[in-house]
C-alpha cells in the first residue's frame, strides 16, 4: 500500500513538477545573500531543512487542487519573510522551518486520508 502511494506521488510528482518550479526555488548556496541564507547554506541541519520543506513543497502544490495551490504558495512566501527576518540566528531559522514542514506534512496527511491511491 504504502510502496504504490510512493510510486503515485512520484508519477503525478514528475508530470508536474516542471510546472510548478517558478513557484519556490530552493536554496542556491552561491547565491545566498542574506544573513538567514548564508547562516542556512553554512549549517548541514538547515540544508537538510530547505531540502526537506522544498520537496514536501512541491509534493503538496502538484497535488492539490488550484485554490488550495494558491493558499500554500501565499503561506510559502509568509515562510520566507519569516525566515529571513531571523537574520543569522541559526535557532530561529530551525523553528521555522520546523513549522513550516509540519504544515506542509500535515497537508500530506490529508491528501493521503482520501486514498485510494
Amino acid at each position: 500500500m504504502a510502496r504504490t502511494l510512493l510510486m503515485a506521488v512520484a508519477t503525478i510528482l514528475g508530470l508536474t513538477l516542471s510546472a510548478h518550479a517558478a513557484d519556490y526555488a530552493p536554496l542556491n548556496c552561491a547565491k545566498a545573500k542574506s544573513a538567514a541564507e548564508k547562516t542556512i547554506c553554512s549549517d548541514y541541519a538547515l540544508g537538510q531543512s530547505e531540502a526537506r520543506m522544498a520537496t514536501l513543497f512541491e509534493l503538496t502544490t502538484s497535488l492539490v487542487a488550484m485554490g488550495q495551490r494558491g493558499e500554500i504558495q501565499d503561506d510559502q512566501r509568509g515562510f520566507i519573510k519569516e525566515r529571513d527576518a531571523c537574520g543569522a540566528n541559526a535557532d530561529c531559522i530551525r523553528n521555522v522551518y520546523g513549522a513550516r514542514i509540519k504544515q506542509l506534512e500535515a497537508i500530506m496527511a490529508g491528501i493521503a486520508s482520501h486514498g485510494p491511491f
